[in-house]
């Protein structure tokens, strides 16, 4: 398994979430983690931002999309 040279807190400033957030998604997920600058495996990573934009997809209505 590879890393993605991404970080807990790196993905929270990305989605512009707070770290308890993705702390969440990661406790959800099963994904461990000791800090919010823990180096995430490549398929964690994954995980954790298709969670975040599938929740983002969740919170948008054809009224705030302009439809």
């Amino acid at each position: 398994m590879g890393f993605a040279d991404l970080s807990i807190a790196e993905i929270a400033a990305e989605y512009d979430l707070p770290i308890e957030e993705v702390y969440h998604l990661c406790e959800q997920l099963g994904i461990g983690y000791k800090t919010q600058e823990t180096r995430l495996a490549l398929e964690d990573a994954k995980a954790i931002i298709s969670k975040i934009l599938s929740q983002t997809q969740d919170t948008v209505t054809p009224a705030s999309r302009g439809d």
